[in-house]
């Protein structure tokens, strides 16, 4: 019988697959594969038969086409990629289909409706490399369509990919704003929504390192507490527990793990039980470079798990958040200002502010201003300039009713785009306070806490407004609250000086001069800080000091009498006259 013959043939050969399938189908499975069908019908497989491609094969996420050109293979996968990328524009970020695709030319062996090689292979390992929405492509097909085609090239160097045994010189096309959907000269310039993404972050199944199969429990809810924790801060999109619990027993390499759910942060713990004491450690990790952004470790008393469970769930919560903004911060900085969409030019903004000098508060104001502009249906950009402008007015000497206006603008249409997002609460609930609208103030931040327990600022601001208002005994538990939840957060100066006001209030002054002081100590230019430094001083006997405090405050503050106090100072009638007793006995006038 004669021996078999194998069909070979030299072909192009196109990889293609969903980025973050998983999550996609555990958070929507039937919208997903709705979704996946339609564009399918409707672009992807009229785009390859117009380039007389032939659909080999399909996964449940992917496909692999053959082409006789590889010159087709390249412009079918660029529209593919580029009427996705229309196609999209509307789409959620969370709920987005996009698809990461892999080119190279080679030797293939035709075996029924299926082909195989290295050929094949090689297409698959660039999908796989590839990000969401690009296109990577081997040397060869690079150095076939370079003087064929008007598409840029980005050279990857040569990398080693899994079961080829030489690397590959890997390329990436540069779809440039060419990917943007284009518009006639009469639409409407609307900025692309992709632009202002959240980053995305997964929190894996913390390891039980016990030996203690009844500890698997207690795992799963430190893992299960953080997540839902973590999805009540706006900044950042997590992963829901049903996609990042299927790591769950699995050793994880935390790069794979982040490409297949699509996330850039990954957060991973153990726990290790000791007798009647547990150890929980924790790893922030930036999947794009395998760096370790912050880590560490709790130990608690197992008498109350669930208080346990919540307590270790707050600290790594508010521990980790600022520590992804610092993050975010940093990555924006290489960007020019014109590559930066809504997302990045907040982010960076925040980064900025919090330095808390004068021209990077200043750059920060201008930065927001343009997002607003560019992007007047991004409810973050609204709440965070409404709360700089706040911030900053009065941590120098004084906010301006120009400010305070547009701050309150601001900080309403950033709650009427998101009714669900704590920070606008927040924007609003200080302008309120700014305006002596105690009520109005504390209803904003209980409603900013609401939505994220674990929002230290939204306590800190809460106990601020209620010392001004002379509410003691509650501003104090608040103010407290804010500063053990984050002890080396820059905003400590203002809960410093609000916990020198409730001192002041309860008769306290030796107590309320030491607060006080603490907080010219963070920040020596807070003249809030320092009114109150000077009325304590006075009041606590020390009339001497007061007057040499007051001195160097009126050099910060030339024209401060009683008079723009009582107009500037947002003290109500009840906590004013209290107040300016102090100031009088210090010698201001």
């Amino acid at each position: 019988m004669a021996e078999d013959r194998v069909d070979r043939r030299l072909a192009a050969i196109l990889a293609g697959d969903v980025a973050s399938y998983s999550r996609l189908m555990g958070a929507d499975e039937e919208g997903t594969l709705r979704q996946l069908k339609a564009h399918r019908k409707e672009l992807i497989d009229p785009k390859i038969a117009e380039h007389r491609g032939r659909i080999v094969k399909t996964t449940g996420d992917g496909i692999l086409v053959e082409f006789v050109s590889v010159v087709d293979a390249v412009r079918c996968a660029v529209d593919i990629q580029r009427g996705m990328a229309e196609r999209n524009v509307e789409a959620p970020r969370e709920s987005r289909i996009e698809f990461r695709i892999g080119i190279n030319v080679g030797d293939i062996i035709s075996d029924a409706d299926d082909i195989y090689g290295d050929g094949v292979n090689v297409a698959a390992r660039l999908e796989a490399l590839a990000e969401p929405g690009g296109i990577y492509v081997s040397r060869v097909v690079h150095d076939q369509v370079r003087d064929k085609l008007s598409f840029s090239f980005e050279d990857m160097g040569e990398q080693t990919v899994k079961n080829i045994a030489r690397p590959v010189g890997i390329h990436r096309i540069q779809l440039g704003e060419q990917a943007a959907p284009t518009k006639s000269a009469g639409a409407s310039s609307k900025p692309e929504l992709s632009i202002s993404d959240r980053p995305a972050l997964a929190v894996l199944p913390f390891a039980n390192m016990s030996g203690d199969p009844e500890q698997e429990y207690f795992a799963d809810g430190i893992s299960e507490d953080i997540i839902t924790a973590l999805s009540k801060l706006r900044w950042f999109f997590v992963i829901a527990r049903n996609s990042s619990f299927n790591y769950k027993g699995k050793a994880v390499d935390v790069k794979r793990a982040a490409r297949e759910l699509g996330v850039r942060y990954v957060l991973e713990g153990s726990v290790r039980k000791g007798g009647n004491r547990v150890r929980i450690t924790a790893q922030l990790i930036d999947a794009s470079t395998g760096n370790h952004i912050w880590a560490d470790h709790y130990d608690g008393e197992l008498s109350d798990i669930f208080a346990l469970q919540d307590e270790i769930t707050k600290k790594v919560v508010t521990a980790i958040e600022p520590k992804l903004l610092e993050a975010e911060g940093l990555r924006s900085q290489s960007r020019s200002p014109e590559d930066l969409g809504a997302w990045d030019m907040v982010i960076r903004a925040n980064s900025l502010f919090w330095r808390l000098s004068k021209g990077e508060i200043e750059t920060a104001i201008e930065m927001l201003q343009r997002a607003v502009e560019r992007y007047p249906e991004y409810a973050p950009a609204h709440s965070l300039l409404a709360f700089v402008l706040l911030v900053s007015g009065y941590m120098g000497s004084r906010l301006t009713e120009a400010q305070l206006q547009q701050a309150t603008t601001h900080a309403a249409r950033a709650v009427d785009l998101d009714d669900s997002d704590p920070s606008a609460h927040l924007a609003r609930g200080f302008a309120a306070f700014m305006q002596r609208q105690t009520n109005m103030a504390a209803a904003e931040f209980h409603r900013a806490l609401s939505l994220n327990p674990n929002l230290a600022a939204a306590h800190g601001y809460l106990g601020w407004a209620l010392a001004f208002d002379g509410q003691t005994d509650l501003a104090s538990a608040h103010l407290e609250e804010a500063m053990r939840m984050s002890p080396h957060d820059p905003q400590n100066a203002i809960f410093n000086t609000g916990l020198a006001i409730v001192h002041y209030f309860a008769g306290r002054y030796p107590e309320a001069v030491e607060c006080s002081r603490k907080a010219l100590q963070l920040r020596s230019t807070f003249t809030a800080g320092y009114r109150i430094h000077v009325a304590s001083l006075a009041q606590a006997g020390m009339i001497d000091e007061a007057r040499e405090a007051l001195a160097r405050l009126k050099e910060q503050h030339p024209d401060l009498s009683i008079a723009w106090i009582e107009q500037n100072v947002p003290y109500t009638s009840s906590a004013m006259a209290r107040f300016l007793e102090g100031m009088r006995k210090a010698g201001l006038q």
